[in-house]
């Protein structure tokens, strides 16, 4: 079954648990079933809890592109970026940014993911309760609808062909992991951005060898923008259903 980004089912996880007193050593494995060990400072996350945190957000940052990213340090602004994901909590302000590494032999691989603490600023609620899953998912859907006309006036297989559509077959069909209660709207976003996601990545790792250069560059620009249109919608579907389960928001 593909897989969420981990600070996106972490987050999804935790705001539930703390709305419902799961314990965190719970929640993780659930969250996290394909990682054998977690270690970091995790331990942050029942501190913020502890302190009246009661929703945990999410940002899917990328090199020239630091959307939904709390003003931090550089250090952590760099590492945030390098993973390509982040826990972020709004309210007292702090992220957890992943490192996820393999260990083991080849024959019985181990999957290790360290958290790392930093400092951040807050973020204003509002933002985070104006977020409309409908909203989101029509421009998502737009922005779709344009770029794969873009695709295939360029020609090519844009998408990898049988094994794109494959995997996004399998994708719309999975649960991707999540926990219950999450408002249906919002998880059919995330379902729609995850996928998307998804597919966009594998046309850009499979790029199309009957393409002359010009026109595979201009391939590889309107996937990459698709992609990155596909991960921000993700990012904030994450934090509006983080919001429903938070009670910040009427789930909807």
């Amino acid at each position: 079954m593909p897989e969420l980004p981990s600070s996106v089912r972490v987050a999804l996880w935790v705001t539930r648990a703390w709305a419902d007193g799961t314990p965190i050593e719970e929640i993780l494995p659930r969250a996290l079933p394909d990682v054998h060990v977690v270690t970091g400072d995790v331990e942050r996350l029942a501190t913020w809890r502890e302190f009246g945190e009661s929703a945990l957000l999410v940002a899917l940052p990328a090199a020239g592109d630091i959307t939904g990213l709390p003003a931090t340090s550089p250090e952590a602004l760099d590492e945030a970026v390098a993973a390509g994901e982040a826990l972020v909590a709004p309210g007292l302000g702090g992220l957890l940014v992943p490192d996820v590494r393999t260990f083991g032999s080849e024959l019985e691989p181990g999957t290790l993911l360290e958290w790392h603490a930093h400092d951040a600023q807050p973020v204003p609620r509002h933002r985070v309760e104006a977020l409309d899953a409908g909203e989101l998912e029509r421009q998502l859907r737009t922005r779709l609808e344009r770029d794969t006309a873009v695709l295939d006036a360029i020609g090519g297989q844009p998408f990898g062909a049988g094994a794109a559509r494959e995997l996004a077959d399998n994708a719309f069909g999975a649960r991707w992991g999540l926990p219950p209660g999450i408002p249906p709207r919002a998880q059919r976003v995330i379902h729609v951005a995850a996928t998307v996601s998804l597919v966009a990545r594998l046309g850009l790792e499979v790029p199309d060898g009957a393409l002359v250069a010009s026109i595979a560059a201009q391939r590889e620009d309107v996937l990459r923008g698709l992609l990155r249109a596909a991960e921000r919608t993700l990012a904030d579907a994450t934090n509006a259903a983080s919001a429903a389960l938070a009670g910040w928001v009427p789930a909807r």
